[in-house]
Parts: structure tokens; sequence; C-alpha cells
């Protein structure tokens, strides 16, 4: 059996989660509480991260990176890299972008600051870092929107792994509710088509304990 080590609200948990299921790859969560540093995690991933993914076979794989270039090596069936290298360059750019700058400006100040932090027991969310990250997302989601009306997939015209990426950290901002779609229709029209994935439905069922999603969460007309 495959299995995979994550976290629910983790955006690299979610990408790679929704990568699998897009490939019609079976597989097993086990939920991995990575601020406790288990002994036995952390001899299958010494980063102590999530997430990591456990194949048939026994090879072990971290970083959802990693994970998302193994997947699309090793079952190439369902592309998700591009077809040319161009294409797999501007996948990667995108990838870069999300679980890179958009995970630095907006997801570490919002559900890092209101989620982690409650979970780890590290304080109260920095009001500083809110606003930083309330402001910075409203310029990402332009971008999204941007991207979105001039092509048909974020990164040309197939979806890509950079879909998938962006929605991991989308889907758990909007989880928590931090979303104003009303501000970002574009986004919200891209949006709209993934969460109507079959393999966004496991995604869309997600529920944590001591936070409610908003009611348009899980509706695919929102």
């Amino acid at each position: 059996m495959r299995y995979l080590y994550h976290l629910p609200l983790s955006p690299f948990s979610r990408k790679v989660r929704l990568v699998l299921a897009e490939k019609r790859l079976p597989f097993e969560l086990k939920l991995e509480k990575v601020w406790e540093r288990r002994q036995e995690y952390l001899e299958l991933n010494p980063a102590g991260t999530v997430p990591t993914l456990i194949e048939d076979n026994g090879l072990t794989i971290p970083d959802s990176g990693v994970i998302c270039e193994y997947l699309d090596e090793a079952y190439p069936d369902t592309a998700l890299l591009g077809r040319t290298l161009a294409e797999r360059v501007e996948v990667r750019r995108l990838i870069a972008w999300f679980d890179g700058k958009f995970a630095l400006e907006v997801t570490r100040n919002l559900l890092g600051e209101k989620f982690m932090k409650r979970l780890t027991g590290r304080g109260e969310p920095d009001a500083g870092a809110l606003r930083a990250g309330y402001a910075n997302l409203r310029h990402h989601l332009d971008y999204l929107g941007w991207l979105a009306e001039n092509r048909k997939w974020l990164a040309g015209s197939s979806i890509s792994i950079a879909d998938f990426a962006a929605a991991g950290h989308i889907s758990a901002l909007d989880f928590v509710g931090d979303i104003d779609w009303t501000l970002a229709p574009a986004a919200r029209e891209w949006y709209a088509r993934m969460k109507s994935r079959p393999s966004f439905r496991a995604v869309l069922s997600d529920r944590v304990p001591g936070v409610t999603p908003p009611p348009h969460y899980a509706d695919l007309d929102f």
C-alpha cells in the first residue's frame, strides 16, 4: 500500500494528494503531527516536514516538490509537468512561485499565524504578520486571476502541477475563510473549475477539529 504522511491544512500535502488523485494512484493518508518530532518519522524524513510518500515497494520520498517530480516520472500516463521544455520551464516557475513566494508572503502570515501557532502552542497571532498576509494575498490573487484570464490553465493549455500547487494554498486558506472571492472573480472562476475535478473531492471533505469551513468551501458552484 502507498502511504502519504500529511497534515490536513498543509498546502504542500494537499498538492501531493491532488496530484496522486489526478493520476488515479490509490494511497492511504497518515496524519503526522510534525511538531511532536517523532523519531520514527524523522528516520523517514530527517527534515521533519510533511508530506512524505512511502511507495508500495518501500521507497521513501520526502518533500512535495521531490514527490511530484517523482510521480510524473514514475507514472507518465497523466503528464502534469508539461510536454515540451518550454512548458516544463513555465510549470516549474509557477510551482516555485506558489510554493515559495506565495507560501512566504501569504500562507505563512495567515495560516501559519492563525492555525499553526495554535496547534503548536506558540502564542497568539502576530497582528503585523496578518496585515501583511492579507495585503499580499490581494496582489497574488490579482496575478492568479491574470493567469487564469489569459490561459486555459495557469501554466498554459494543459492542467499541470502548477495548478495543484496553487490550489493547495488557495484551498487551505479558503478552508479557514481567509479569501474574499468578491475581490477576485477571475481567480474564483479558475478555482471553481479546480474544485469541480474528481481529484478534489477528498480535499473538499476534509474537516479539522476546532475549525469550521465557510459554507461555500465544499460548494462546487460557490
